[in-house]
């Protein structure tokens, strides 16, 4: 859905809330997926992606460099084509466009501009830049905008980078390295990588293509050169957006079913279901689904969400309308995310008369009355998981607003309806 300038009336639940839902695709394996479909020279086929921006600015920037792609609704199709050539690629505000796609421009034949939103152009990007040009890439520039000078191969080889900013920086380079003339060694010298969950992901969807991949040492992955094969990837849903749905039974006492829920994954999201748990949830799976109930009465929890961060959002929310303290800790990592979501997190907590604190790693919230300030709307900061966590205190706390739902778009068609029709 576009985006809307005018403050959204969170739907607020007068009962327990209850139902069944159906979530849009993942949007992690979704972008690997297409990606890896055109590297693979194709043709290729990804099915279930969402109709979100960020599939959108994935299927664009590979347009922009010469690969065939067409979108028949939640169908991605790469056709057979000759390899990638020089392009204007838009990155809008999607981490696995600015991080993925410059590895793969590095073996176009030609000039590739790269450039996003301007809350883009502030995310880090030094790391995966250096590391390219370490292994035989030219680029002009270490944050939005940049150009990269590809000539159609690149050598390739063994680099050390830091990757505690964020596991797309290994994802991006792993998921071209086969291409490359060496392939790939990456070896991460600094702080824990957060988010591992999404490299075991990129990880087993390269060894689902039929690359060669050695992660047998910790913080060292080996992918060895070679094909990609072409292949058709069907999409499981987006755990990390259903987690917000679950979480509404928490805060509401209610029932609610994620219809969908693969029995094993790779995504973070699966990471929630502990976390509600400890929440004083019950969680179950229930045919072909994942059902939480919610508790009479939420209690607080003492978290390290390193490896889950894009959970954090919702966390907090729940966190913020629990009856006893509640420590979320390991996520220094998400002030650089879409915004700087501790902080954002903090600010609209308190806003709504929160006793709320920032750590250096995450925050400390402790149980007080909330109410919607009048002429507040609880801020989006043009981020999706801000803007859903705002709908899930809205549950709870009635008369809230969110300044830009449609930031939901970004992973989530028409998350509002989905939320309303839920909420009934």
């Amino acid at each position: 859905m576009g985006r809307v300038s005018s403050p959204w009336s969170a739907p607020h639940a007068t009962r327990p809330v209850r139902g069944r839902v159906t979530v849009p695709g993942s949007k992690s394996v979704t972008n690997r997926a297409i990606l890896l479909a055109a590297l693979s020279g194709g043709p290729a086929s990804v099915s279930g992606a969402p109709a979100t921006r960020d599939t959108a600015l994935m299927v664009d920037a590979l347009r922009a460099m010469g690969v065939p792609v067409s979108v028949e609704g939640e169908r991605v199709v790469v056709e057979r084509h000759a390899g990638l050539t020089g392009g204007d690629v838009d990155c809008g505000l999607a981490g696995t466009v600015m991080r993925f796609v410059p590895p793969a421009a590095a073996l176009a034949d030609g000039e590739v501009r790269f450039d996003g939103d301007p809350r883009a152009r502030e995310r880090p990007m030094g790391t995966v830049l250096d590391a390219l040009r370490a292994l035989g890439a030219e680029i002009d520039g270490d944050a939005l905008p940049f150009t990269l000078r590809g000539s159609g191969s690149l050598p390739g080889g063994v680099v050390t980078i830091d990757a505690s900013a964020s596991s797309q920086f290994v994802s991006g380079l792993l998921l071209s390295a086969a291409r490359f003339d060496k392939g790939v060694t990456v070896h991460h010298d600094g702080r824990p990588v957060p988010s591992l969950p999404h490299i075991d992901m990129t990880v087993a969807m390269l060894r689902e293509a039929g690359v060669d991949v050695d992660d047998s040492e910790a913080n060292t992955w080996r992918v060895s050169p070679g094909p990609i094969a072409a292949r058709d990837w069907t999409v499981e849903p987006d755990l990390s957006n259903a987690s917000v749905f679950l979480a509404a039974a928490a805060v509401t006492g209610g029932r609610v079913t994620v219809a969908g829920w693969p029995h094993r994954s790779t995504q973070p999201g699966v990471g929630i279901l502990p976390v509600l748990a400890a929440f004083g949830c019950i969680v179950e799976p229930e045919g072909d689904g994942m059902t939480v109930t919610g508790p009479p009465v939420l209690r607080g929890v003492d978290v390290d969400l390193h490896d889950v961060g894009e959970l954090t959002p919702t966390v907090a929310a729940v966190a913020a309308l629990a009856a006893t303290p509640s420590r979320l800790r390991g996520v220094a990592h998400l002030r650089g995310h879409e915004t700087d979501r501790i902080a954002a997190l903090a600010a609209e907590i308190a806003a709504l008369g929160g006793d709320v604190e920032e750590t250096p790693d995450g925050l400390e919230i402790r149980p007080a009355a909330l109410t919607a300030p009048a002429g507040r709307p609880w801020g989006a900061y043009a981020d999706h998981r801000m803007a859903t966590a705002g709908a899930l205190v809205g549950l709870v706390v009635p008369g809230i607003e969110v300044d830009d739902i449609g930031a939901t778009g970004k992973t989530f068609p028409d998350f509002p309806g989905s939320w309303a029709a839920l909420v009934g």
